[in-house]
């Protein structure tokens, strides 16, 4: 008599019920810029830090734990992210104002974040109007950009880790450096209280327009992960690619910006096995032209098809 055959236990099962929201095989490609990706094997929504606190402290040691942001700066492989992907929405997104600080939860994005120091005409953030993404990723690599960076206006941050434990940590205890903290790998920033000075509205809202003229002057916004490769030391990613030859350079439906060289572009069904390797085709010709290794900046994460 033939064996009945039986359904492979999922990831899920294994794991503790939390308030928030647990999904299986959840797409996570259209929750990233590209627009293309995997799956997660399991992707958590949090109902707030009590909850994620005590999924973390009951998760099996063998589950990865990976933490999404908005996904501007990520490509997720094609074969999808195992164990579980957390990602921090509804709670996680308030921003208020308590004197000249601003305090953000993790999930609040950059922009929003300035907007609402605009409001309160507090001077100082403008720059995040220039980060495309939340400020828990902010915090985690000292995000910056247009003269400014997290590590200049952090005041403090709080941040759950893998065991479920909660920290509140002063920023010089973060030890900031370009694009990077020393922050634990598994600590996910929860909150974040930022640092800002009283200034004048209009002007104030006159920088942040300039920095979106800037953005759309000169970067594409199309399906991209924003700058793909970190700026070497003396060097300018853009100029080393363009120098290589590499502008408009084309791998399938996956292409190097002829707006801004640094960035690679989506232009419909590109895999992210493509637009991974027309990147790594861009390092190959870079370092054979000038001798330069560029490092990437788009964080990748997951498995191959």
């Amino acid at each position: 008599m033939m064996a009945l055959a039986t359904a492979r236990p999922h990831l899920i099962d294994r794991l503790s019920k939390p308030r928030g929201r647990l999904v299986a095989d959840a797409p996570l490609g259209p929750q990233t810029w590209f627009r293309t990706g995997g799956p997660a094997e399991v992707l958590f929504r949090p109902a707030d830090v009590e909850d994620l606190s005590s999924f973390l402290a009951s998760l099996p040691n063998d589950v990865a734990v990976t933490v999404l942001g908005v996904g501007s700066n990520l490509l997720v492989r094609d074969g999808g992210v195992k164990g579980v992907v957390i990602r921090l929405m509804r709670s996680f997104t308030a921003v208020s104002v308590e004197g000249h600080e601003v305090v953000s939860g993790a999930g609040a994005l950059d922009l929003n974040v300035a907007l609402t120091a605009r409001e309160h005409s507090l001077a100082g953030l403008e720059f995040l109007s220039g980060i495309p993404g939340t400020i828990g990723g902010a915090v985690a690599m000292n995000g910056g950009a247009y003269g400014g960076e997290l590590s200049q206006v952090l005041v403090s941050a709080e941040a759950v880790d893998r065991a479920g434990a909660v920290h509140r940590v002063d920023a010089a205890e973060l030890g900031f450096s370009y694009r990077h903290s020393a922050a634990p790998a598994d600590w996910i920033f929860t909150s974040a209280r930022l640092r800002a000075t009283p200034g004048d509205q209009l002007a104030i809202a006159r920088r942040i327009a300039e920095i979106d003229a800037a953005r759309t002057e000169s970067q594409p916004r199309s399906r991209t992960g924003g700058s793909t490769f970190v700026n070497p030391p003396g060097h300018k990613a853009w100029e080393l690619i363009d120098g290589a030859g590499c502008r408009g350079l084309r791998l399938g439906d996956a292409q190097v910006s002829e707006k801004h060289c640094n960035f690679l572009i989506n232009l419909g069904s590109a895999t992210a096995a493509d637009i991974e390797a027309l990147g790594e085709e861009v390092r190959r010709r870079v370092l054979a032209q000038s001798g330069v290794q560029l490092e990437w900046e788009i964080r990748r994460i997951g498995e191959g098809a």
